[in-house]
This record gives C-alpha cells, sequence and structure tokens, in this order.
C-alpha cells in the first residue's frame, strides 16, 4: 500500500502529483493495462488516425455492462443445452451425411447421442442435460441460440473470431470494443476486468482480451482468480531492502526531468497524459481493489449460493462471486473464463477429445452451480435488468464418436445463450439439423452475436468505428444483424 502520513515522515517524499507522475516503472505491466477512460472515450488522445466513436450510446440502452462466460475448449451443444431424440434413435449407426466430413484430428466414428438424460425445465419447458442441475433452475432468464457458427475448427482462430470478430490475431476484443465507446461507470477501477481460469489463462492467452489496433487503454485487466494469490499482480511498491529512499528519490527526480522534457518537446502529444492517468488509476486501485475482491465479508449464504463452500466449485465460485462485485461497483465489461490451455491430461477445459463422460462431468460439476449462483445473485440484487450476460464456446462438437469416447471439434453448429440486460428469456433461437451437425435455421455468427449485445448497450455497431490503415474497422466488420427474436 502507499505510505499516506504527512510528508515530513518521508525524507524522499514530493508531491501527489509529481509522485503520480513519475512512479509508473513501479507498476510494472499491470499499470499499463489498466488504463482507460476517465470519462466517455476519453482517457487518452485518439492515436494517428484514429477518428471518436461520437456520442454515445446512440439510443437508449437496455443493459449497461456485460459479463461474458467464455468456456474454452468446445462445450458440446449435444451434452448439454441442444436435445436431439433422432441421435438416440440411431445410436450406434454409422454417421452418413452425404458429404465428406473434415474434422480436427480424426475421422467420424458412429453415431454417440447425448452422454446425459435431458429434461423440461421452467416455466417455458426448455429441454436441459441433467450435467446443469443448478442452470435448468434458470432457464427462463435464459435465451438459447442452437445455430451459431464459426469459420475455423481450431481453437485458435476459433477464439480469436468470437473475441475480436476476426480468425486472425491483432483485432480489439468486443471488451475493448465496448470501453473505446462507453467508457467506465467507475473510475477507481478498470472499465474491462478478466478474471482466468484458477487452473491457467486459455490458448492464445492474454491477446484474448486485447486492444488490437485501439489505443492501450482498451485491454482488459486481468485479476488472478487464485485463492492464495493477489488478484492484481504488481500493484503495489515491491518491499525490498535494496531501494532505499536516497535511491528511490533519484530516480523519481530523473524520471520527472524526464517527462518534464518529453512534454516540453511534444506539446500537443496526449499520449503522456494517458500514462499519467494510467498511474493515478494504479495508484487508486492500491485502495479500491483490495475491497473489491474481499468476498470474506460476503454473508456464508451467498458463499453456498456460488459453491465457494465446496472445494470443488470455490474456484469458479470466486470467479462469478467477484464478476458480481465488479458490476455492481460499475465495472463495465467483466470476463470470465472456464478452462485453460494448461498442457497434460486430463485437460483443464472442454475439449472432450479422449472420453466426453470425463471431461464434460468434470468441467460442468467446476461450472454448473457458481454460474447459477450468479445468474440468481444479479437477479437478487436487481442487477440482471440491466447487466447483459454472454455464455459462449469457441465452436461446439460432433455427434458422432472420436475413438469411440470423445467427440471432435464441430464449428458448423454449437450452442451459445444469453441472459438479463433486455434478453426475453425462457427463449430460444435458430436450430440445428437432427444431428446437431449443422444449423438447418437461422445460422448466427459472432457478428450477430456482438452486434445484437451492442445494441442492448444502445451502441450501433455499424457506427462504432475506429480508423485503422486507410479502414473504417469495427467489431462486427462488415457484417452482423441485431437479432431481434431475442429482445425482450
Amino acid at each position: 500500500m502507499l505510505d499516506h502520513r504527512p510528508s515530513d515522515h518521508r525524507p524522499w517524499a514530493v508531491d501527489r502529483r509529481e509522485f503520480l507522475w513519475t512512479i509508473g516503472g513501479g507498476f510494472g505491466g499491470m499499470a499499463l493495462a489498466a488504463m482507460l477512460a476517465e470519462q466517455q472515450a476519453s482517457a487518452a488522445e485518439p492515436q494517428s488516425g484514429a477518428r471518436s466513436p461520437g456520442k454515445l450510446p446512440h439510443f437508449p440502452p437496455k443493459a449497461k455492462r456485460v459479463i461474458q462466460i467464455f468456456v474454452s475448449g468446445g462445450m458440446s451443444q449435444i451434452d448439454t443445452f441442444d436435445y436431439k431424440p433422432e441421435l438416440f434413435k440411431r445410436s450406434g449407426k454409422p454417421f452418413e451425411p452425404g458429404e465428406k466430413v473434415e474434422l480436427f484430428e480424426s475421422v467420424p466414428g458412429v453415431i454417440q447421442p447425448s452422454n446425459w438424460p435431458f429434461q423440461r425445465q421452467g416455466e417455458c419447458g426448455r429441454w436441459i442435460s441433467s450435467l446443469f442441475p443448478h442452470l435448468g433452475t434458470c432457464v427462463d432468464d435464459m435465451c438459447f441460440i442452437h445455430s451459431m457458427v464459426s469459420k475455423s475448427n481450431l481453437h485458435g482462430a476459433a477464439l480469436f473470431m468470437m473475441n475480436t470478430g476476426f480468425v486472425m490475431p491483432g483485432f480489439p476484443s468486443m471488451g475493448s470494443w465496448v470501453t473505446y465507446g462507453l467508457g467506465t461507470e467507475n473510475k477507481n477501477l478498470p472499465a474491462f476486468v478478466v478474471l482466468p481460469d484458477p487452473r491457467g489463462l486459455p490458448p492464445n492467452g492474454p491477446v484474448n482480451w486485447g486492444a488490437g489496433f485501439l489505443p492501450a487503454t482498451y485491454q482488459g485487466t486481468a485479476f488472478s482468480t487464485r485463492a492464495s494469490t493477489r488478484a492484481i499482480q504488481n500493484l503495489a511498491p515491491p518491499a525490498d531492502e535494496r531501494f532505499s529512499p536516497e535511491g528511490e528519490r533519484a530516480t523519481l527526480s530523473y524520471l520527472k526531468a524526464m517527462n518534464v522534457e518529453h512534454a516540453r518537446r511534444r506539446g500537443g502529444d496526449g499520449e503522456l497524459q494517458a500514462r499519467i492517468n494510467s498511474y493515478e488509476l494504479a495508484a487508486r486501485l492500491q485502495l479500491s481493489a483490495p475491497e473489491v475482491v474481499e468476498i470474506s465479508q460476503e454473508s456464508q449464504a451467498v458463499h453456498r449460493l456460488y459453491g465457494l463452500d465446496d472445494p470443488v466449485t470455490a474456484g469458479t465460485g470466486r470467479q462469478c462471486l467477484l464478476a458480481r462485485r465488479l458490476v455492481e461497483r460499475g465495472v463495465r465489461f467483466v470476463q470470465i473464463w472456464s478452462g485453460s490451455a494448461n498442457a497434460g491430461f486430463p485437460r483443464q477445459n472442454w475439449d472432450g477429445h479422449e472420453n466426453m463422460v470425463n471431461n464434460h462431468g468434470r468441467e460442468a460439476r467446476l461450472f454448473d452451480k457458481p454460474v447459477a449462483g450468479l445468474l440468481k445473485d444479479l437477479k437478487a440484487n436487481g442487477l440482471l435488468d440491466e447487466t447483459l450476460v454472454v455464455c459462449t464456446s469457441e465452436f461446439g462438437r460432433m455427434c458422432a464418436t472420436q475413438g469411440g469416447k470423445g467427440r471432435d471439434h464441430n464449428p458448423f453448429a454449437f450452442t451459445s445463450w444469453m441472459a438479463g440486460g433486455g434478453i426475453k428469456g425462457g427463449t430460444a433461437h435458430g436450430e440445428s439439423d437432427e444431428f446437431a451437425y449443422k444449423t438447418a435455421k437461422d445460422p448466427v455468427y459472432c457478428h450477430d452475436l456482438h452486434a445484437t449485445a451492442l445494441h442492448l448497450l444502445g451502441i450501433d455497431h455499424t457506427k462504432l468505428t475506429f480508423h485503422h490503415n486507410g479502414i473504417d474497422r469495427r467489431l462486427t466488420d462488415v457484417h452482423g444483424h441485431v437479432i431481434e427474436e431475442l429482445l425482450g
């Protein structure tokens, strides 16, 4: 923590502005990652060639903020949300769709129906797998999209597409676009916070929540979700006997001289002020972040709701409870990751190549209760109506077996769901075919999902642009339509 004693107790003291101006190196990479707009889309001057997003929102929003839950590895639509009774009738028979099937790492085996029984849930009567007994009680607040399509069956490319709208790296993530357009509601916290799986980072790592060609102020700030580690690394100055007050003062004085000279030579350059903003945010975070991540102050009933009392669900429960605490404090965009890219077997994500029962059975136990707890807690606290929850994977899985017990990747049809924030709950949109192999009605790409999310935030997706390399870029590229049927 910063020392707030009177300056005469510190022989090396400098005034607040001088300290914040020059202390940047002590906060490491975290400070740069936390640069954000303190007012709507105005934390930093636009980079050369950039254009302002204009006056936003474009129209009254239904949602003020977003929680995106990303299920990494490829959740099987067949075993979770997309009930296909025809697969039970044809179980064990060859999969013969009448065309060549190109899979990621196998050839199609025999037809395999869901490994778990389905039953109708809620007043809406949606079919839900027994993998999700807790989420099944929330279906009246959820809208399922059964006709999602990706352009790649490779994890890296498909993750890029779902996060940024492009299969190649280098483009801004959805969270970056949202914070670029709308800024923040809390100047003491980052506008875009990422909560990785406690087991590790997903494939592609931090590039998934990067700002691409947008100013760095809009990239996500990752919080640690491991209970045993500090939530934000490199936030507080290190306690190290090698750093003396005299040496620190000399460093600060030298940095100040460099910054003054930089400002003198580049009077119209806003990047220095942007850096100062980021360092000031880092200083404020030293006071605000500890309170946000201190979940012990929540009641035992809340801990039980999120599964924090169970070692199996405690990791995801901590992620979900942190997400609620962040959005209620005005954080604009929170991304929760389920699944990591840590090497070894069993896989620590939803990539069920070898054994679906073991893989999805394990991951669903980690996921089900905490995510249901998040939806219920948001609703009980009056936050669900103004918080859009989006849950998706990069693609789905095949109806035919891989190696007898697993399923290979399927980019041609999978399921995402949305809740809260203006969504019509208890409904479904689009359909896959009888095998859940390809879409049969109303195909939905990430661009349509992004356009719909932006619409609920009061943004016309065609008008949220950034001029880069001679092109007015946008999250939805040249595609995307608002899915009107989802809107409540």
